[in-house]
């Protein structure tokens, strides 16, 4: 178990008097994520739950109950009527269970298209389970290897239990004083919440990396094409102060952000294509994976694998990109892909 300190809590007021406090948790082993404490509303209202693992939801409760004593807050964990889950990671979500309990039954809401991702989540699992070995499959994974990747992707959820949802939030909707607005890519029901000149961007947005995209053959509204029409929705936002992540540091400069993102994903495509020109025979996912990021390990070799594919993916929609082995795939059920540059 890690025993990295974590960052201090931090306090933000928006233009409008809502007050934030950051809550910092250790996630996953080495991996930081933030939920949000907003007061100032109708009711108090926890936005995101860590992953309860490991310790992740005996950080947050003790971030909350820390707030009474550093900052003066009248406040116990039992006030808290509302949990906002900005969209359907387990790093996010995971500890949802643990602030039922700790609340005594805060009311529920994310976005419809990750709702069953909290009511039917044993469901869930085997579906999204099923969708990754097909595509794991057609980026040329088989045998050992497979089952790894397979293990890796499952050994996070497998403390996470299906629970309710009270509510439910659409593109534009305003409760209480927090606008939403639907940014899938990341994540089918991805939301960022706006607090008069504070932007909640969860994983949408971060500072220092570009947020992980996956195909959309494996999860529907997640994939590149997502990701740039939820980046140009954002970019249209006026009078944004300061955008908080659910990992990483404030974003002070939002549309430079953006802009920088924009820019990397630009070159990412035209090394996947330079990839193809030069390559002497047709390439699959794997080797697509390999070339991009030849340097990853563990986890992360999964990573790599959704997002090269998600970078596939949008190029082949876009008419970039031919599959090269089309009698495989007539003879096969599901062939390793490969593929050349138009």
């Amino acid at each position: 178990m890690s025993t990295q300190t974590l960052p201090a809590i931090q306090q933000y007021r928006s233009a409008g008097g809502v007050t934030l406090y950051r809550l910092p948790m250790e996630v996953f082993p080495g991996f930081i994520g933030y939920a949000y404490l907003v007061l100032g509303l109708s009711v108090p209202t926890l936005i995101d739950t860590g992953s309860g693992y490991l310790s992740s939801s005996d950080h947050l409760e003790q971030g909350i109950a820390t707030l009474r004593d550093h900052y003066g807050e009248a406040l116990s964990i039992t006030d808290i009527g509302r949990i906002i889950i900005t969209h359907g990671h387990v790093d996010h979500f995971g500890g949802l269970a643990d602030m039922l309990r700790a609340t005594g039954g805060a009311q529920v809401g994310i976005h419809p298209l990750d709702k069953r991702v909290l009511t039917h989540y044993e469901e869930r699992v085997v579906v999204a389970t099923k969708n990754l070995t097909i595509y794991l499959k057609r980026a040329g994974i088989e045998g050992q290897r497979l089952h790894d990747l397979l293990d890796m992707y499952g050994f996070s959820k497998q403390h996470v239990r299906s629970v309710k949802v009270d509510f439910t939030f659409e593109d534009g909707e305003n409760i209480d004083g927090m606008q939403f607005w639907h940014v899938p890519g990341h994540c089918s029901g991805q939301v960022a919440i706006r607090f008069d000149d504070i932007l909640l961007s969860a994983d949408h947005i971060l500072s220092h990396t570009s947020p992980h995209v996956a195909a959309e053959s494996i999860t529907h509204y997640t994939g590149l094409g997502h990701y740039l029409e939820s980046l140009r929705k954002v970019r249209q936002f006026e009078g944004i102060r300061l955008t908080l992540g659910g990992h990483e540091d404030p974003i002070d400069d939002l549309h430079g952000r953006i802009d920088y993102l924009q820019m990397r994903i630009d070159q990412k495509l035209e090394r996947l294509l330079d990839i193809l020109r030069d390559a002497e025979t047709p390439l699959s996912v794997l080797q697509i994976s390999k070339a991009m990021y030849p340097d990853k390990h563990g986890f992360n070799v999964l990573l790599a694998l959704q997002e090269a594919g998600a970078y596939v993916e949008y190029l082949y929609e876009r008419g970039h990109l031919s599959v090269a082995n089309l009698r495989d795939v007539e003879s096969s059920d599901n062939p390793t892909l490969l593929y050349s540059a138009l």
